[in-house]
């Protein structure tokens, strides 16, 4: 047995000799030859320190080029790899942000393929020939469900809260309670967005009780607005006090400053139809008399990810000029997307079997029980003995800072670890072809079936489990 390294260096293989194998040729086809060289170059050099430290026994040159173009093409498959990547969500968190919220329905999905396919009429008027406006695609559906004047579209509600706010309230004072001070995920604050925005925040009342004189007597000449704030992902209870938007709305009207109000999540229907626990509408908001409303559509409204802002025509005209709002706008395919889960909404007798989102979060527990059970049978099935699986109530949260305090009767499938570490188990399941994401409660792997409404794929997923076990 030969283990000198020098011999193994010798006949280690040179890149043009790497580069003339039939094999270099298929992974120049597929990787492009820069990219391919690139490799070939790092696991030549990774190969001779490891040789250095450790020499291979009886090592040819045949062999080494074996390793160096096996590791190679492994490389590069994980490269070119999509780094964004479908998984099934099975946290218990329906509208998830780091899952990618609320999935498209199918209606969406078509219309995305139709306009990506090629040319479309983005910004060009069919009736005049000329110069169109992005915003005319989903302006009028979105004025006919909120009751607004005139709307417009951002890219999130964040950006729409900023828009709003630098183009109504510039160097001027806006009112908002504190208790509305708002900080969503990612440490993003609301009073962050509006020294952002470049207004002056007037903060009135206390975190649990702010009351209608308050911010009457914080009205002044600098003042410019006043604002409501959806509190998102947090709810104050006990003794406290707040002034709502159609107390706030007369208000605000006999001192001539607009009252804008930031919904958050934005349902455009009445969720209690759905057995959801109830949230303030947009058009509810309009009826109120709040002036400018901002919320997302990749929430509640089941959508993608946008902001949306509605109300007064005059107001809405001096937002679409800022030119804050070019940086802001959106493309072709959130449009038309947009377009057609507003349409959907239409049709609220509907909705429930059409956007996949309400369907998830209105499912009954006996339904999710029988998914949880078809579940249990696969894991059962493929999980070594000392692993075992149970079926366990548990509470389904909405997710997104929609409706943070209320939760939904649900069931999930439990997997106790044995004896591996629950952190090395749930990392098993993110390692499937369709990575599977639960959460750990209780030295437990969870899985909760409230998003699953189909086991074909996680069924076709789990065959590679024992694999990785």
């Amino acid at each position: 047995m030969n283990k000198d390294p020098s011999s193994n260096l010798r006949v280690l293989p040179s890149i043009d000799s790497l580069l003339k194998e039939a094999r270099s040729q298929h992974l120049t086809e597929q990787f492009g030859k820069s990219f391919l060289l690139k490799e070939l170059q790092a696991q030549l050099e990774q190969l001779r320190t490891e040789i250095r430290l450790d020499p291979i026994t009886d090592a040819t040159r045949e062999s080494l080029t074996d390793i160096l173009l096996e590791r190679s093409d492994a490389a590069l498959n994980e490269l070119f790899s999509p780094s964004l990547r479908p998984v099934i969500n099975l946290s218990g968190v329906i509208l998830h942000t780091n899952l990618g919220r609320a999935p498209y329905p199918q209606a969406a999905i078509d219309a995305m393929l139709s306009i990506a396919k090629g040319a479309c009429n983005l910004e060009y008027s069919l009736h005049s020939g000329k110069r169109g406006r992005r915003d005319d695609h989903v302006e009028n559906w979105i004025c006919q469900l909120t009751g607004a004047e005139a709307a417009t579209t951002v890219n999130n509600n964040a950006a729409a809260v900023l828009l709003v706010l630098n183009t109504l309230a510039k160097k001027k004072k806006v009112v908002v309670s504190r208790g509305e001070l708002i900080e969503i995920g990612g440490s993003f604050r609301m009073p962050a967005i509006m020294k952002k925005a470049s207004c002056k925040l007037h903060e009135v009342g206390t975190t649990n009780r702010t009351h209608l004189k308050d911010y009457q007597d914080a009205i002044g000449k600098k003042t410019a607005a006043l604002m409501k704030v959806h509190t998102s992902n947090y709810e104050i209870n006990g003794f406290n006090q707040s002034v709502s938007a159609a107390q706030l709305a007369p208000i605000a009207a006999e001192a001539g400053i607009p009252l804008i109000d930031d919904l958050g999540s934005g349902s455009l229907v009445d969720l209690t139809a759905f057995g959801l626990p109830a949230e303030r509408t947009a058009m509810d908001a309009i009826k109120e008399g709040v002036d400018v409303i901002t919320f997302s559509g990749d929430k509640l409204l089941g959508g993608p990810q946008c902001g949306i802002i509605a109300g007064r025509r005059d107001l809405l005209k001096l937002i679409d000029k800022n030119p804050m709002k070019r940086a802001m706008r959106l493309d072709k395919i959130t449009l038309v997307a947009l377009e057609a889960v507003l349409r959907l909404h239409t049709k609220p007798d509907q909705l429930k079997s059409e956007l996949p989102a309400l369907r998830m979060l209105s499912r009954s527990p006996d339904a999710i029980y029988k998914t949880a059970t078809v579940l249990n049978e696969l894991l059962t099935a493929l999980l070594p003995a000392t692993m075992c699986c149970t079926i366990e109530n548990c509470q389904s949260q909405i997710g997104s800072g929609s409706l943070p305090t209320k939760t939904l009767d649900s069931h999930s499938v439990n997997i106790n670890p044995g004896q591996m570490s629950i952190a090395k188990l749930a990392s098993v399941f993110r390692q499937l072809p369709t990575p599977i994401v639960g959460r750990v409660s209780n030295n437990a792997l969870c899985f909760d079936c409230r998003a699953l409404e189909s086991t074909d794929e996680i069924a076709q997923s789990l065959k590679a489990l024992p694999s990785l076990l």
